[in-house]
Parts: structure tokens; sequence; C-alpha cells
């Protein structure tokens, strides 16, 4: 009987090879986050909104900044644990518009990362898919990845919520917050004086 090999291509943490599997899980690849939403609105407008990554930098939670340095390159500062950042630069390795853009950050990044964001028309009437896939090496290794867990900075959480946050936005052209209406720590959005 002929075996006939067929090709995994499944992110390794969710493989079937059973090696692939274990090697990812040991740490070779780094953390794998991959997360999708969709959007009620048309795949070309959601790939510009995203392809402007200064636009990210509004909506997304823990982005400080994003300086775009031309089309193919920009400088991230995303907040991280403890009050500190983390930095580094994005080369943009993939860019098929209107579906999908891939990245890998630069050599000296405080976190190592690469990604796609592809961009898939949904059922008819339904908008766009955003198939977001992110592999990063967290600093400090397993005990910093359970650390920003814990303080909720782990990236599997904030893709999530960041996500959520680009559809509010491009659905309704704002993201709902809890925060207090003043600004004011001291104030809860729940307790209002009457």
């Amino acid at each position: 009987m002929a075996s006939t090999h067929m090709r995994d291509d499944a992110p390794p943490t969710t493989a079937r090879d059973g090696d692939r599997r274990a090697q990812a899980v040991d740490g070779d690849e780094g953390a794998i986050v991959g997360r999708t939403v969709t959007i009620n609105r048309p795949r070309d407008e959601v790939y510009a909104f995203w392809r402007d990554f200064a636009n990210l930098a509004g909506v997304m939670e823990n982005v400080e900044r994003i300086d775009v340095a031309d089309r193919g390159r920009s400088h991230w500062v995303v907040k991280a644990p403890g009050g500190k950042t983390v930095e580094w630069d994005a080369v943009v390795t993939e860019d098929v518009p209107g579906r999908l853009i891939a990245w890998e950050s630069a050599e000296e990044a405080d976190v190592d990362n690469r990604g796609r964001v592809e961009f898939l028309d949904a059922a008819p009437g339904r908008g766009t898919m955003v198939r977001a896939t992110i592999a990063y090496d967290p600093p400090a290794g397993i005990i910093g990845e359970w650390i920003a867990k814990f303080l909720q900075r782990e990236p599997n959480l904030q893709a999530r919520r960041d996500l959520r946050r680009v559809k509010q936005f491009l659905e309704t052209g704002e993201v709902s917050s809890s925060a207090s209406p003043s600004g004011r720590p001291s104030e809860s959005p729940t307790e209002q004086a009457l």
C-alpha cells in the first residue's frame, strides 16, 4: 500500500504531525497566536484601514504608537507588564492589496515576532473575515509569558481584544470603553450621582 504524504500547514502548535507539535510546544518556534473576526465592511476597506499602520495605534489597547517610516517599515512601541514598553521595527515581507499583509521584526527587536493578517470575503452580506496569526518569542521565556498572562498583557488575550476593537471601530466609528467619562480613575462609570 503506497503512502501519500499530505502537507500539514496548520500552525505548529495544532499540527497533526506530533514532531512539529512537540517542537512548537518545546519553544523552538516561540508562542503562536491565531484569531479571526468578521467585520461588516468590504474587504478592500478593512485592508486599507489596516495597511495604514498608524490607524492601529488609535484602536489597539496596548499600542502606544506606531511610527511609519515607509510602506515597508514601521516602528512599534507597545505597553508591557510592570509599566514598561517594548519596541521593534516591523518589516513588511508580503503585501497583496486587499488580501494579505505579512511582516517580521527586524534584528534587535525587544520581542522577536512575525505574522500575517489575511482579509477574506465572508458570506454574502457579512463583510470580511480578518484572520491574524502571530508568532513571537516572549521576553524572559516562559516566565515572561506567565507574568504577561497574569497582568493581562499576553498577546493571545490582546489579539482577541484588539481584533474586537478594530471591528467596533470599523463598524461604528468608535470603540466602547468602560473608563470613566471624565477620565478620572476615582469615578466609576456605573456609579453615577443622581
